[in-house]
Parts: C-alpha cells; sequence; structure tokens
C-alpha cells in the first residue's frame, strides 16, 4: 500500500533560525513558522488565526536557512511530518510534531541579497536528535 507524508507551507519566520546539534556533533537548524488562516463565520464575520510550526532542517539546507533566513522572512516549506512522543520527569506526557524541510523557497528576497531562491535538500544521512525531544528514527532520510 503507497503512503504519503508530505506538508507545504508558506509563512513568516517567528524566530531567527537556531544552529542545533546531533548527538554524534552533526548540525541541523530548527526556526518557528506562523502560517496565517482567514476565514468567514457563517455570520459573514471575518476570523484570522495564526498556526505555528516547528521547522528542521538538515545538511546543506540547514546551512543556507541558518546563513538567510531571519525572523519574518516569508518562505515556502516543503518537507513532512515527524511526530514523536516526548516524555520526562516530572511532566506530563506530549505529543510533538515538527516539519522536516526538504525544500525551501525565499519569497521575499531583498534586493541586496544574492542568494538561490530555491533549495531543495540533498538526502543525508540523518541522525536522531536529542536536545529537548527523543531522537527521531529516521529525520533526514530521503522521502
Amino acid at each position: 500500500m503507497p503512503a504519503l507524508n508530505r506538508v507545504q507551507l508558506i509563512g513568516r519566520l517567528g524566530r531567527d533560525p537556531e544552529r542545533r546539534y546531533t548527538p554524534s556533533g552533526k548540525p541541523y537548524t530548527i526556526f518557528s513558522l506562523a502560517v496565517d488562516r482567514r476565514w468567514r463565520t457563517p455570520e459573514g464575520e471575518r476570523r484570522e488565526a495564526t498556526d505555528w510550526f516547528t521547522v528542521e532542517a538538515y545538511g546543506r539546507l540547514g546551512e543556507i536557512c541558518q546563513q538567510y533566513l531571519s525572523k519574518g522572512r516569508l518562505v515556502y516549506i516543503e518537507g513532512r511530518l515527524r511526530v514523536f512522543t516526548l516524555e520526562g520527569e516530572g511532566h506530563p506526557r506530549r505529543r510533538i510534531v515538527r516539519i522536516v524541510a526538504r525544500n525551501m523557497q525565499m519569497l521575499d528576497r531583498r534586493p541586496e541579497e544574492e542568494v538561490p531562491a530555491e533549495v531543495e535538500e540533498e538526502p543525508v544521512e540523518e541522525e536522531e536528535v536529542v536536545a529537548e525531544a527523543p531522537p527521531p528514527e529516521d529525520a533526514a532520510e530521503a522521502d
């Protein structure tokens, strides 16, 4: 049976990307992405809400995100969902959802920057990441 795990988001960075390291010392980049939603209620009232996502980027894509992205930048992210459970001493069990980026495109390119508008992740060997969460079993694996 075929399976599909693909996510496409357009949003603004909620903070500057942060460089982190896997237990073996390999770098990756993590950042928050705000995606706005707008709709009308049955009564015709306009509503708006923001969904927040945490994005992880590995390998060369992670390096580019770290170098060129900053808080407020508008980007397109394509990737996959990674879901895991976080348990800690004295803390309730929580389910965590992350987006593992495969492709990133800057949508509000600034004229002074000469950077590739679109970057696609090269397949890299991803290892388990443990800092704030249990390590992913297949985080950087190609889809």
